[in-house]
């Protein structure tokens, strides 16, 4: 069984973070490293943020001068990682959600903020395991397929929701 620690990190007062978000990140970060077959334990830091936040990050590390939804930090690469000498844990890298974000597309895509955060951490995680769509094709493709596969074990199937009625 993989072991993941996920350390999720509020560092933003713009949205409510909605009860059960932190543990469905966790799930999803655990579903991605089950399906994916990896091997030994793993670490991720997962930090929410708004978006004058996310918009600083990305203009620094990216060049890009807007904000975005999500923002993914590798350590490893080709599967070598860096492994964290107190646990023996693989370093996978750091996630950054704009939660403001993360609301305005889930209102705009007509789901829920709970679909909307699980995807962005499934897609996040398959990034920091070195799957891309930056250049399309079949590795977008691949991905894409990944990504609907977790979100489908994790219970949030596109047209479906987290949260019971």
């Amino acid at each position: 069984m993989v072991k993941i620690k996920v350390v999720i990190d509020n560092k933003q007062k713009t949205v409510k973070i909605p009860t059960g978000i932190r543990l469905l990140m966790r799930r999803c970060c655990h579903a991605v490293l089950q399906l994916e077959q990896f091997d030994g334990s793993a670490e991720v830091d997962i930090s929410i943020v708004d978006n004058e936040q996310i918009h600083v990050i990305n203009r620094e590390h990216r060049k890009v001068d807007a904000p975005t939804d999500v923002l993914s930090f590798p350590l490893g690469e080709n599967g070598v990682y860096d492994i964290n000498p107190a646990t023996g844990a693989k370093l996978l890298g750091d996630i950054v959600i704009s939660i403001e974000q993360a609301a305005v597309q889930a209102e705009r895509f007509g789901h829920t903020l709970q679909r909307e955060v699980g995807y962005l951490t499934v897609h996040s995680m398959l990034h920091l395991l070195g799957y891309d769509h930056v250049d399309g094709g079949l590795s977008a493709v691949r991905m894409r397929e990944r990504e609907e596969a977790v979100m489908k074990q994790v219970g949030l199937p596109r047209g479906e929701s987290y949260v019971m009625e």
